[in-house]
């Protein structure tokens, strides 16, 4: 199978085949200057790229095409998360032409496509908080308005795809709406604010023929049974470090979802090597059974981890990560 056939057959909660590796890929690898001696798509200061003439976008589209490819390719991961800068739909429709052009339909590609909110920094938690009481209506119409824009930007990716081909394949919904305690409204707040717009943002990319996978780190499972209702593929990160056990997770729900995650990256930055390795090997053999499950962090590869962490979870990934 191809990395992007495997990494959907994942998505879709299909049998796995005796032999059939589990899929694998991370929101971000952030350690491009370590691997590769490039910079970050995501790092990179565009300020002046109004500026450039089309000859150096373009040098600068191919050059994060290939950081993004090599990526891929080196670690053995089966899906791409682009991450466009300029983020434009008309760079982001550039950005999967050029990785689709190098590599034809190998890989899974996808891009941050969430409109929910999620939590507030500090200096807006407050007002916010008074406003989901003050304006409860006002609040709800931004959340709709958040979609509506969605879908509509959606809506130019699948015309784009289908007028040049194979393009952009879905959605991570990259609005976190935990802290290790729990989820940062009450599960009848959430419900109320954020639950019916997931619900629609999803089912909308869902009708445009996208996968959509939703992502947050924290203790979700106090909303654990709303964000499975809004019915995405699958959801990421079933992170560890607040205390979210992915077997758990996958006796209650892996029927009806695919998971991707819970490798501990608390453990990998400064854990030992024997638990970093073990941490993975959990992740396997409970994510594992029946298919329906990714292999990946609990976050990603952030700056400041250390490569040959991920390279040792890797290890344990390729010598038991097959079916």
């Amino acid at each position: 199978m191809q990395p992007r056939d495997r990494f959907i057959a994942a998505l879709e909660r299909r049998a796995p085949t005796r032999g059939q590796r589990v899929p694998h890929f991370e929101l971000v690898f952030f350690l491009t200057m370590e691997a590769f001696g490039k910079v970050h798509p995501s790092h990179r200061n565009y300020r002046q790229w109004d500026q450039m003439e089309e000859k150096e976008r373009e040098l600068h589209r191919n050059d994060m095409a290939d950081v993004f490819i090599a990526t891929a390719d080196r670690y053995e991961n089966d899906a791409i998360f682009i991450h466009p800068n300029p983020g434009s739909v008309e760079e982001t429709m550039r950005l999967v032409e050029l990785i689709r052009e190098k590599t034809g339909d190998r890989y899974f590609i996808m891009r941050h496509g969430d409109a929910t909110f999620s939590i507030p920094d500090g200096d807006h938690m407050a007002d916010f908080s008074y406003r989901l009481v003050d304006e409860p209506q006002k609040v709800k119409a931004e959340a709709q308005q958040m979609v509506d824009d969605a879908l509509a930007r959606a809506e130019r990716y699948r015309k784009h795809a289908d007028r040049r081909g194979l393009g952009l394949d879905g959605f991570a919904l990259c609005a976190d709406y935990c802290l290790n305690t729990g989820p940062f409204l009450s599960p009848r707040r959430f419900a109320e604010f954020v639950t019916p717009y997931l619900a629609k943002l999803t089912q909308g990319y869902r009708d445009l023929g996208f996968y959509v996978i939703k992502h947050t780190d924290g203790n979700i499972m106090p909303i654990i049974d709303q964000l499975v209702q809004t019915n995405p593929h699958a959801l990421h990160s079933i992170d560890p470090q607040a205390g979210v056990d992915i077997a758990e997770v996958k006796r209650r729900y892996g029927d009806r979802i695919c998971l991707i995650g819970n490798v501990n990256c608390g453990l990998l930055d400064t854990g030992t090597d024997e638990q970093a390795i073990e941490s993975a090997r959990y992740a396997l053999k409970s994510g594992m059974p029946g298919g329906g499950y990714v292999f990946s962090t609990s976050n990603c590869i952030y700056t400041g981890m250390r490569l040959s962490r991920y390279e040792l979870m890797l290890d344990v990934w390729r010598k038991e990560g097959v079916y």
